[in-house]
């Protein structure tokens, strides 16, 4: 999963808190914090320096961040180094990063059943 910004449509920028729930289907990344609740159809990118306090489904993940909160990746939950999550994650695919940071329960499940 490597992005480059003008690969989303829609950037919650670093000097930004939002609070209550996100659905999008287009590529999204976050640099702010965010609370509440993220539904999506698409991918979701947390930005090294971003904060997410909420429960996530979407395509694929990747936490460069922080997460508090349950990760749903239908197709894959990637955690670099510098991510941490603290949460269960369930996903057909799960990759943890040396040096990343992981708290919960981990489930995957075969694609279809995701």
């Amino acid at each position: 999963m490597d992005f480059e910004e003008s690969d989303f449509n829609t950037i919650i920028s670093s000097d930004l808190a939002f609070t209550g729930k996100v659905h999008f289907t287009k590529p999204f990344l976050i640099k702010g914090k965010v609370s509440g609740q993220i539904n999506a159809t698409s991918d979701l990118v947390i930005d090294s320096e971003a904060v997410v306090n909420a429960d996530i489904e979407a395509d694929r993940v990747l936490v460069k961040g922080c997460v508090n909160g349950n990760v749903f990746g239908k197709s894959l939950v990637f955690v670099t180094s510098s991510g941490s999550i603290t949460g269960d994650i369930t996903s057909s695919q799960v990759v943890l990063e040396p040096g990343s940071s992981f708290s919960g329960r981990c489930t995957m499940v075969k694609e279809n059943e995701a």
